[in-house]
């Protein structure tokens, strides 16, 4: 552009092109980098989302040292860095927890890497516990498409209805729950 006044049309290309992607951990391979590319936003309205990747992905993201004050309950409770509101209060009050406007959240908040751990492991526990027939209910129910917790008891349920020494009614209508349908 020139500096005449008016002009503001510029008649060359650009000069300078970038030739390949920006690449956040091209020369840094802390594990700091590291923890912050394996980041994901949950618990955002889609505009909060992307600030959040863009910053992730441009290398701008700085996380949090110690908890941020949360604005709803005043504790100091929020755990991310830009977030406003905790995980608790976004959730009761169904709001972006960074922005705190009720829109509708693309990515909700689930159980945390310990808690999927821990429901996995009293999950295998409760399998190997349970007598074959029953671990075959479970496993019928799980291919309906029922979540693992439903289906454990539902396989649970079926056990208990009826006895090891006879075969019943009800006992027969649990083992051919996925027949019916056919």
């Amino acid at each position: 552009m020139s500096t005449q006044r008016g002009n503001v049309s510029r008649t060359r290309k650009q000069k300078f092109q970038n030739s390949r992607a920006f690449k956040n951990d091209m020369h840094d391979n802390s594990q700091k980098t590291k923890l912050i590319n394996t980041i994901t936003p949950v618990g955002l309205c889609q505009r909060c989302k992307e600030i959040i990747e863009w910053k992730i992905k441009y290398k701008k993201y700085k996380p949090l040292s110690q908890p941020a004050t949360c604005i709803r309950c005043h504790g100091k409770t929020v755990k991310r860095a830009y977030y406003t509101v905790c995980k608790p209060c976004a959730t009761e009050a169904q709001v972006c927890a960074k922005c705190n406007t009720k829109q509708e959240i693309v990515v909700q908040p689930g159980p945390s890497e310990q808690e999927k751990m821990i429901q996995d492991g009293q999950l295998k526990f409760e399998l190997q516990q349970l007598k074959e027939r029953q671990r075959r209910a479970f496993f019928r129910h799980l291919e309906k498409g029922e979540n693992p917790t439903e289906a454990l008891s539902a396989a649970g349920a079926c056990a208990e209805d009826s006895s090891d020494e006879e075969f019943n009614d009800s006992d027969e209508n649990c083992d051919l729950d996925s027949n019916s349908e056919t």
